[in-house]
């Protein structure tokens, strides 16, 4: 269910039976002439969408204003918006102290954009992945007082944390493509990839008449894209968030 649609009684039951509540995370980026700035979160959103289709699950509003960087090109005339991750930190804190407040334990960031070396990160996953650090130990202090941890409530905690019962786990950042996809699919930039995953799940945000204009190096591929590949792309993916919100 979108978020922004729910009534107070459909948020209630969603907390009671611990629905995932996700938030596509993104940035607008120049991907070439041939493709819209918003494929990343795009990608996020339109395969939540598909999944929704089969599994109870709360898709907030999508937040498109990552740190995109102007590493592809400047942003004059290209598209690209840049918000650092010095600043997207406090807002991803509000934000997941908020659904903690709300009664959600059960939370997770999709992102798409730089995530081909996510376990060492980039700015915007990070900067989200510290928010989310922040706000439960700053929930947990709250709801526990000062000293919650060392308190003797606590003694049980590493059997508990053994068998899968750590509130960390209250909020996680996920890749969109798990590294169980490299060699299966490709990950690119604009590319064949995921020129293809738009043609398969957003074909309005790609031109192919512009391919010609393209003069990126990570573009010379996309004129190769197909909706059949992107497909592919997709059904790997709903494979990941399955495994991913099951557990």
């Amino acid at each position: 269910m979108r978020y922004e649609l729910m009534l107070p009684h459909q948020i209630r039951k969603a907390i009671a039976e611990n629905w995932p509540v996700v938030l596509p995370l993104g940035v607008l980026e120049y991907h070439g002439e041939h493709m819209a700035v918003g494929m990343d979160t795009l990608a996020v959103i339109k395969t939540l969408e598909l999944f929704e289709k089969e599994a109870d699950i709360v898709i907030l509003p999508p937040f498109y204003y990552g740190a995109a960087s102007y590493a592809v090109a400047a942003p004059e005339g290209s598209g690209s918006v840049q918000v650092g991750g010095n600043a997207l930190a406090p807002f991803g804190e509000e934000l997941f102290y908020s659904l903690l407040r709300i009664g959600f334990r059960n939370i997770h960031a999709i992102i798409h954009h730089q995530t081909e070396n996510f376990a060492a990160g980039m700015p915007t996953d990070l900067a989200f992945k510290t928010a989310g650090r922040q706000a439960i130990f700053r929930f947990l202090e709250k709801e526990r007082g000062e000293g919650w941890w060392g308190s003797q409530a606590m003694a049980g905690y590493y059997a508990e944390h053994a068998e899968g019962g750590n509130f960390f786990n209250w909020v996680q950042v996920h890749p969109l493509m798990p590294a169980a996809m490299n060699g299966k699919y490709p990950f690119d930039h604009a590319g064949i990839g995921e020129t293809s995953l738009m043609l398969a799940l957003c074909p309005e945000a790609v031109d192919v008449a512009h391919f010609a204009a393209n003069t990126g190096w990570y573009t010379v591929s996309a004129p190769e894209a197909s909706a059949e590949l992107g497909n592919k792309g997709v059904a790997m993916i709903l494979d990941h968030l399955r495994t991913t919100f099951r557990g």
